[in-house]
């Protein structure tokens, strides 16, 4: 969603950031979201060490598993966007009524993961067992999706914005990892072409970990902006990420990292601004 506008400081400087649940079906998002990430660390072969544990050998991440689970979790997380964006288009045409710009805000976002598995495919290709995986998980996935939007928007959104303070976590180790010297063949690698095209990744700019601090920046923007939608009125509230607002200087949500609100926004902060 932000990749045209990201700057190189900005990026260095995405936390991670947990928006803590406030009723019961923040609940069920976060909690759902946790049984994913249990799913993915079985079948990725992670585990993050705790404070002052020594990491057991078979869980020493190296470059292919690494790229293992970032294809995993790529793979997964291009489906909510597009399911979201293709119910609200449906929606939109019965109604016979304008959709307030929702669906082009989710129609970026799954593109955008779409680049982020399309970029991690240019460096390895996935064995048989994690592309049976991958269909699986895929195919479960969807459907569950697809039936939960429909019920609840609302819920769904706040899933994702759980599911991308994970992927903000996973990107953060690997780049902790890559600095820490743990990752040897990812030293001077460089993108892929087609990363470098679409996150325009100026000359001198273009390791592994430069690729990896873009794509944790849009996760981190991922993030935001569906705790934000997580936090509107799914049928009435207009996106506040394609409103034009009276005083720009007012901190207001941005397509870019610009006022980059690691728990989304409340409605109450948004709509006073427009």
């Amino acid at each position: 969603m932000v990749a045209p506008n990201i700057h190189r400081f900005q990026m260095r400087d995405v936390q991670i950031a947990h928006r803590n649940t406030k009723n019961w079906s923040d609940w069920v998002a976060l909690n759902t979201v946790r049984f994913f990430r249990w799913g993915m660390d079985l079948v990725t072969g992670y585990r993050h060490p705790k404070p002052n544990e020594v990491q057991p050998a078979r869980f020493k991440m190296t470059e292919r598993k690494w790229l293992t689970r970032f294809i995993f979790l790529e793979s997964v997380a291009g489906v909510p966007g597009m399911v979201g964006d293709m119910l609200r288009h449906l929606h939109s045409l019965r109604r016979m009524k304008r959709d307030n710009g929702w669906i082009e805000t989710l129609l970026e976002e799954a593109f955008n993961e779409r680049m982020h598995l399309l970029t991690f495919l240019k460096l390895a290709e996935p064995n048989w067992f994690m592309r049976l995986m991958v269909l699986g998980a895929q195919g479960v996935f969807f459907n569950g999706f697809f039936i939960s939007y429909l019920i609840s928007p609302r819920i769904c959104h706040r899933f994702v914005g759980y599911l991308e303070e994970e992927a903000v976590i996973t990107y953060t180790r690997a780049i902790e990892e890559i600095e820490a010297g743990n990752l040897p063949k990812w030293t001077n690698l460089e993108a892929p072409e087609i990363a470098v095209q679409y996150w325009k990744m100026p000359e001198g700019e273009r390791t592994m970990r430069d690729l990896i601090l873009y794509i944790r920046a849009d996760e981190a923007k991922h993030r935001e902006v569906n705790h934000t939608l997580g936090n509107l009125d799914q049928l009435k509230d207009p996106n506040p990420y394609q409103t034009q607002y009276v005083d720009p200087t007012q901190p207001h949500p941005t397509k870019s990292l610009d006022n980059l609100s690691g728990t989304g926004w409340e409605k109450k902060d948004i709509y006073q601004s427009t």
